[in-house]
């Protein structure tokens, strides 16, 4: 598991900040250059209201390099946290960016008292596996043909209160 204090020094030219409505065309570009079924639009604007909707800007400029959707699920009294979506542009790949939006949305979400968080990934896509099982997710289940195309979905949790992470 990465410490996220390793994450900063990745990561030192950007900026982390809410997503605003002028900002979602930027986002549906990144949307479309990371994903063969990308979210509408509409999906987006939706998601201005989730309690998380991040974006990484260059520290020197207003330019958006990557992005975050998350938001929580009401549990008995256990709030789970559900990461959406998650994409970096494809010329900012590789420089700690997807690491530090994810922590940024796993303290966020700790915050607003998730206990547990979840997210869902196509069984395919190693590097986003490495990247979430780096931070601790662990694969729950596999749930067959759930994407639209036909592949498998892992369903990853990370369980904030059984880990070093709940005190971020």
């Amino acid at each position: 598991m990465i410490d996220p204090a390793d994450t900063a020094s990745q990561a030192d030219n950007m900026n982390i900040r809410a997503v605003e409505r002028a900002d979602l065309l930027d986002i549906l570009r990144i949307e479309r250059a990371s994903f063969e079924n990308p979210w509408p639009y509409q999906a987006f604007l939706s998601a201005l209201d989730d309690p998380v909707f991040l974006a990484a800007t260059a520290a020197e400029t207003a330019n958006i390099h990557g992005y975050i959707i998350a938001d929580i699920m009401p549990n008995h009294g256990r709030d789970r946290g559900h990461i959406k979506d998650l994409a970096v542009a494809p010329s900012a790949r590789q420089k700690g960016i997807g690491r530090t939006l994810l922590w940024t949305a796993i303290r966020q979400l700790a915050a607003t008292g998730a206990v547990t968080i979840k997210l869902e990934v196509r069984a395919e896509n190693m590097s986003a596996q490495s990247l979430y099982e780096s931070v601790g997710f662990e694969v729950s289940r596999r749930v067959p043909r759930y994407y639209d195309d036909g592949e498998d979905a892992l369903i990853l949790i990370l369980d904030l209160e059984s880990s070093w992470l709940y005190s971020l």
